[in-house]
């Protein structure tokens, strides 16, 4: 049999119950406000709205033709002349590959240019939702303003001009004045920042073709760059 002769009942001192109710009482309330500061951290993430056309396994860009064999990645920013330089010559090769299914093209615009760049990309994705990315996407670098009209880095877009923007690439629901007006994907245009970022990121245009980061000088040549889409088989 054990040995019970030696085990003592010790008297416990006052203050040493009183510590240890603290201690407790210290934890307990840890323990709560950390789940507190989580459920707030969920409770607000899940309140940013996410355009239907995302995919958040393409760093939250904006998808299309996810079952393509080939990939392109574009990251952007509306206000980027440079990013008007690929679209010059590249928009109409791009946006047929797109209508035809052949690419899986994911969009990633970005702001970091000017105060209205987070305004443009937050537009794009309110006519994704009315089925008019591309038209808008092209609209908004057609109409980019010139280095004559505006400084690069100066704001230039106002929620009023894109709505009218948009009517003239044909939306006419009211959800879409009414998206950029209540800046709806505002929050999401920061997945994109965040995302480019935590991949080292920071120039725009950055094109990426099936985890390939294109050279400028690429980017800016049509026949260079339908040259690397014909190689890995899209006609």
């Amino acid at each position: 049999m054990a040995d019970k002769k030696n085990k003592k009942n010790v008297p416990q001192k006052k203050g040493d119950k009183t510590t240890r109710y603290l201690v407790i009482g210290m934890i307990a309330f840890i323990v709560i406000a950390g789940f507190g500061a989580a459920l707030a951290k969920n409770h607000s993430s899940s309140h940013v709205a996410i355009p239907s056309t995302v995919s958040k396994a393409n760093g939250y860009g904006i998808t299309f033709n996810p079952t393509a064999k080939v990939k392109v990645d574009m990251y952007e920013d509306f206000r980027c002349p440079n990013c008007r330089n690929f679209e010059a010559v590249n928009n109409t090769y791009v946006n047929a590959l797109i209508r035809a299914g052949k690419i899986e093209a994911v969009f990633h615009p970005m702001h970091f240019i000017a105060s209205d760049s987070q305004l443009t990309a937050a537009a794009v994705a309110c006519a994704a939702d009315q089925g008019k990315f591309l038209e808008m996407h092209t609209a908004l670098y057609v109409n980019q303003p010139s280095a004559t009209q505006m400084a690069e880095n100066s704001p230039y877009w106002t929620n009023a001009q894109l709505i009218l923007l948009g009517h003239s690439v044909g939306i006419a629901s009211t959800a879409f004045d009414t998206c950029i007006n209540s800046g709806k994907y505002l929050n999401w245009t920061n997945n994109i920042n965040n995302d480019a970022a935590s991949k080292n990121i920071n120039a725009t245009p950055t094109v990426i073709v099936n985890g390939k980061t294109l050279s400028l000088a690429t980017t800016y040549d049509a026949k260079a760059f339908t040259k690397v889409l014909t190689d890995l088989g899209v006609k």
